[in-house]
């Protein structure tokens, strides 16, 4: 448990934040509440009294370290990514404390491989990215699916969203992505990501019961071709997401969730239904769940966790099946996350 640790939550006020200064307090840490928006900031503390509030912006070098002084971590929880994950991560660099962060932008995620596995792990600072629903549990399953294989021939990773009301930021994170890649959808195949121009293929996937037969959107690429392949040989990762809820993605009116239950969790339900396969043979692992907003903060939290106890497997950038024991991780969750016997 926290014990008392410290962990510096960039953009607490946001609607994933929110849930991870919950769990944080749930689990013993003292979370200090850190973000572009001084007044949003001042207003989420109201609700958490005693709880230390340090404005910060990302053109501002100075404040983030202001912000993440006397951390013993920090969780960035602030979108979009393409504008947070690097200067927070430096401020994390600069005061050699771990980060890990909730980003689900493909591009971000990339970006964050591409720029500080080597600083990252010249300090021995561990730097998770994509610690959440998307990205981070994908990964874990496709990891503890895997098994004893060192390499296979194609992972998937099948959405089951009962819908998807989006929050703000993952509305502005999507127009961020989509901006920095042109409008073209991004696949990986062949071992390479590849960005095409035709629309995403209409497919029928059975997901274990009781969602059964589901229409899905093809090739619906998610941060998991990212997770995945950094440290997995298997060359071709695909995501799949249920028609309905990318239906409620894309249409502009889908309003943003509401809570409803006591915890602020909104009713939407998740089953994620992984398949591995090398040669002839086939593995499985399915998790399901409430909320993948809400979820993302106990996978970051347990993160966290396990990396301030020194439960890691690697220091540097990794991914959460690269940094951690897949299956044990995914058992800690069982609060939160319903496992079917991976086979």
């Amino acid at each position: 448990m926290g014990s008392g640790q410290i962990v510096a939550v960039y953009g607490a006020y946001g609607h994933t934040g929110r849930f991870v200064v919950a769990e944080l307090l749930e689990r013993g840490f003292v979370p200090v509440l850190a973000g572009r928006d001084e007044g949003g900031l001042r207003a989420f503390a109201e609700s958490r009294p005693g709880l230390d509030v340090r404005p910060a912006t990302v053109d501002d070098p100075a404040s983030l370290d202001r912000a993440l002084a006397g951390a013993d971590a920090v969780v960035n929880c602030a979108g979009p990514f393409a504008s947070t994950a690097g200067p927070v991560i430096e401020a994390a660099l600069r005061a050699g404390i771990p980060y890990v962060d909730v980003a689900a932008e493909i591009e971000a995620n990339l970006d964050t491989f591409a720029h500080f596995a080597e600083r990252a792990a010249a300090a021995g600072t561990t730097v998770i990215p994509a610690m959440a629903f998307f990205g981070g549990l994908g990964d874990l399953l496709v990891t503890a699916a895997m098994g004893d294989w060192t390499e296979a021939d194609e992972a998937h990773v099948a959405y089951g969203l009962s819908g998807w009301h989006p929050t703000a930021g993952t509305r502005t994170a999507g127009a961020v992505s989509r901006e920095r890649r042109d409008g073209r959808r991004v696949v990986f195949a062949g071992g390479r990501l590849e960005y095409r121009d035709d629309a995403p293929p209409a497919l029928e996937w059975t997901f274990p019961e009781p969602l059964g037969v589901r229409s899905v959107i093809g090739e619906f690429t998610m941060a998991d071709v990212v997770t995945v392949p950094s440290h997995l040989a298997v060359p071709e990762v695909r995501t799949y997401m249920t028609a309905e809820a990318a239906r409620d993605l894309a249409a502009p009116d889908t309003p943003a969730p509401t809570a409803a239950d006591g915890l602020g969790r909104s009713d939407q339900t998740f089953l994620v239904d992984v398949v591995v396969r090398s040669g002839g043979e086939e593995r499985r692992a399915v998790a399901s769940g409430r909320d993948i907003y809400a979820v993302s903060a106990p996978l970051a939290v347990e993160a966290l966790d396990r990396v301030l106890t020194g439960r890691t497997k690697t220091v540097g950038v990794a991914s959460a099946g690269a940094a951690f024991d897949a299956p044990d991780f995914l058992r800690a969750l069982s609060p939160h996350i319903s496992l079917a016997p991976s086979r």
